[in-house]
């Protein structure tokens, strides 16, 4: 662990990792979206009245389900860092049609920068 202050690299660094999860998205394969998470991540949120929770696995099979989102448009609206963990919010539109806001919580393990926790919410 480093008290090092935040620099640019970290923000380059999950701009890449976030990068990942989008690849994955476009491309409708859950493998091109697993390096951005932990192996121990998890996912939560509502797609509609029902709880989508769990091993981040499930994501990557919804993903596969799904198919190519190859209109996606999507932006980083914030991140925050500080020391080893941080938080990023993405928003997301035409993923198959659907609009999506997404926070993940990351942590540093290793050296890297990865997504711990990804919580949704799918916009009506």
């Amino acid at each position: 662990m480093s008290d090092s202050p935040t620099g640019l690299s970290d923000y380059e660094a999950i701009a890449k990792v976030v990068q990942h999860y989008i690849d994955g998205a476009i491309s409708g394969k859950g493998d091109d979206m697993k390096p951005a998470f932990h192996e121990d991540a998890t996912i939560f949120g509502y797609v509609g009245p029902d709880l989508f929770a769990g091993p981040i696995q499930g994501l990557f099979e919804w993903n596969d389900e799904n198919g190519p989102a190859t209109d996606l448009e999507f932006r980083i609206a914030s991140t925050h860092i500080t020391g080893t963990i941080a938080t990023v919010r993405l928003e997301l539109d035409n993923w198959s049609g659907h609009r999506f806001t997404d926070v993940f919580n990351m942590l540093k393990v290793d050296g890297q920068w990865k997504i711990m926790n990804k919580v949704f919410h799918l916009h009506g």
